[in-house]
């Protein structure tokens, strides 16, 4: 069993030394590749303009080391040699798969349809191949940091945070996973055994080792959550500083269960509920809240939607943080969204059915298969610019074809610390 975490630490590490580029087209690289002073020339002006995809210290000079040849491919890559530790890095085109497995276009189109859990099965019955390449192919993306390929600029790592675990199976076990999203994206994701404090903070600690990967100092301001304890007393432990938002639409959801068959009582709790919400400041917020307790004295007597609006009105502190900080989310809808997309995926195939850490890859891939899908036309149409959440994050793609612009931005697997 000790063997296991073993084969992963030492490919993650291999991925570690691939620095992955974007080239105009692979007739171009053939050509660049032969000659290494045209060859250095390219990697300089990349280097200048993208300085994110290669090592923190390449600024101390490089030397073009040597060759590595792909029978297989028919096609040759490049090794440097870092002037400053000696460490030597492969240089790898971005139409070109990790490992040199095939081609990026190749499986462009069949990468896709995974973002809609399409089996590896039939995957293999439309495009060749077997189902254990797609399934292994699949995996790799998992061992890509996801702040680090989702995020290029340091200092744009998202300070306010949207957090909750979703409830899973594995092997017929129940299992936790800890999600975290930010800007639309997901920025990280795992898979744990329980829904306590240690296992949330180990769980929720994997986005906080990427950021901090990516900007030694990183500090989330904001994070939104339901309200389960263990998840406040968890994000308390990984951030000192930060401030915890009590997601407003979990309370009025819990009313409007109380008061499904009476439509009418619905529709007017449901309109006072988000009145109050609207509020423009904390007096206002708490102001309403009382006068909406008030309301429900008078037009209803169901114990249970009064002893809901008295446990609003005793968390009537926690929902009025979010006034301190205005960019703050001050509902889980961002986060709800993406864990719906999750829940689709894990439903269709029957939740997990192996190890724990092939679930961790599984949930890793699905989740930067998201930040990365394109866009379709009903979002494209209405404003061209858009055409990813990576797009939308970080203002900028490396490729137009959004797998190469994945293994691009997963250059060095995304680390570079």
């Amino acid at each position: 069993m000790m063997l296991i975490p073993l084969v992963i630490m030492e490919i993650t590490s291999s991925g570690h030394k691939t620095i992955c580029l974007p080239f105009s087209s692979e007739a171009d690289y053939r050509k660049l590749i032969t000659k290494g002073s045209a060859f250095r020339e390219k990697l300089d002006e990349l280097i200048a303009k993208h300085p994110e995809l290669f090592p923190s210290n390449i600024c101390g000079g490089y030397w073009l080391h040597d060759s590595v040849y792909s029978k297989k491919l028919d096609i040759t890559t490049r090794r440097i040699k870092l002037v400053a530790n000696q460490a030597v890095y492969q240089i790898r085109p971005a139409f070109l798969l990790p490992y040199m497995v095939g081609m990026t276009d190749e499986v462009e189109k069949a990468m896709y349809l995974r973002r809609f859990g399409v089996p590896f099965e039939a995957l293999t019955y439309v495009f060749g191949h077997d189902p254990s390449y797609w399934y292994r192919l699949y995996q790799g993306l998992g061992r890509l940091s996801i702040v680090g390929t989702t995020v290029k600029d340091t200092e744009a790592i998202p300070v306010n945070l949207t957090a909750d675990e979703k409830h899973s199976w594995l092997l017929g076990d129940r299992v936790y996973i800890p999600t975290t999203v930010g800007a639309g994206c997901f920025l990280g994701v795992d898979i744990v055994e329980s829904a306590e404090t240690p296992d949330l903070v180990k769980g929720y600690g994997t986005f906080r080792d990427e950021a901090l990967n990516l900007n030694p100092g990183y500090q989330t301001e904001t994070v939104t959550l339901d309200g389960w304890e263990q998840s406040h007393c968890a994000w308390k432990i990984i951030f000192s500083g930060v401030a915890i938002i009590l997601c407003y639409l979990h309370s009025v959801l819990d009313i409007q269960k109380r008061c499904r068959k009476k439509k009418t009582l619905w529709q007017k709790l449901t309109g006072r509920l988000w009145h109050t919400y609207k509020s423009p400041t904390k007096r206002h917020f708490a102001q309403r809240l009382r006068r909406l307790r008030e309301w429900a004295k008078r037009h209803t007597k169901q114990k249970s939607i009064h002893q809901r609006l008295e446990g609003m009105r005793t968390k009537s502190k926690q929902f009025q943080i979010a006034y301190d900080y205005p960019d703050a989310a001050r509902t889980s809808n961002m986060v709800d969204r993406l864990m719906n997309y999750q829940d689709r995926l894990l439903r269709t195939m029957q939740y997990f059915h192996g190890s724990k850490d092939a679930a961790r890859l599984y949930l890793r891939s699905m989740a930067l298969i998201w930040n990365f899908h394109p866009y379709g036309k009903r979002t494209t149409s209405k404003d061209p610019e858009r055409c990813s959440p990576f797009k939308d994050l970080n203002g900028f793609q490396y490729h137009n074809n959004w797998l190469q612009n994945l293994l691009i931005a997963g250059s060095m697997n995304g680390y570079r610390q």
